[in-house]
């Protein structure tokens, strides 16, 4: 019997999420990435087709641990609210809503982003 890889299970789990999930320009999608060594995020403006904020890790030069990813999400907020984007859409990619994925969330939410 075949085993499916746990990327592909999750690229399908992305799959269903984004059908249901349109980022507007009053409303952006929030968008996560993660890798073994980096954690990515954009806000991005489905309509227009335009990432409107975009952040890293290697860019702030931090660990990429939990604690980490919760300043990361509080950076984003702060340039998000710059901008004057106070709400958005979480778009998780299939990722599961814990760790780092939650730390970031619960980070970004802190310093005043709606999701």
């Amino acid at each position: 019997m075949k085993t499916v890889s746990r990327n592909k299970l999750r690229l399908h789990r992305k799959k269903r999420i984004r059908a249901k999930i349109k980022g507007t320009t009053e409303r952006p999608r929030l968008a996560v990435f993660r890798s073994l060594k980096n954690f990515y995020v954009q806000v991005i403006d489905d309509k227009s087709g335009h990432t409107l904020v975009l952040i890293n890790l290697s860019e702030t030069k931090k660990m990429n641990n939990v604690e980490e990813i919760g300043k990361l999400g509080e950076n984003l907020a702060e340039k998000c609210l710059k901008q004057k984007i106070k709400k958005v859409v979480f778009d998780r990619s299939g990722y599961n809503y814990h760790g780092k994925v939650k730390s970031f969330a619960e980070g970004a939410r802190k310093k005043g982003l709606n999701f």
